[in-house]
């Protein structure tokens, strides 16, 4: 089994800036994609962005393109989501996700999740 665990949301003001981080342990050998997801009060479980486990190839929504970056420590089993220029409309719970598809947005595809780490973006 793989466990995930996010931490470093907050509370930022509009154009500021925030790194989450989601550790990752057990099985992790059998990780072959991590993501993050976001879902605000009422919506549905957003994409993010992922990251390719092996070769930290990236991929990302549209509306976080050029703000947000994926990082990995192979040391640590760990990936980052850094984000800038933070808008409020990028306000919610913030979810990473182990799986073993590449390059997919969809949810159903990714089988381990963190319990959420709240971000809350101030206008």
């Amino acid at each position: 089994q793989v466990q995930l665990e996010e931490s470093g949301g907050g509370l930022v003001q509009a154009g500021g800036s925030l790194r989450l981080s989601c550790a990752a342990s057990g099985r992790t050998f059998s990780i072959h994609a991590m993501a993050w997801f976001r879902q605000a009060p009422g919506k549905e479980r957003e994409f993010v962005g992922g990251i390719s486990w092996s070769t930290t190839s990236t991929y990302y929504a549209d509306s976080v393109k050029g703000r947000f970056t994926i990082s990995r420590d192979y040391a640590k089993n760990t990936v980052y989501l850094q984000m800038n220029s933070l808008k409020p409309e990028d306000t919610g719970v913030y979810y990473c996700a182990a799986g073993q598809v590449l390059f997919t947005s969809a949810p159903a595809a990714y089988d381990r999740w963190g319990q959420g780490t709240q971000v809350t973006v101030s206008s």
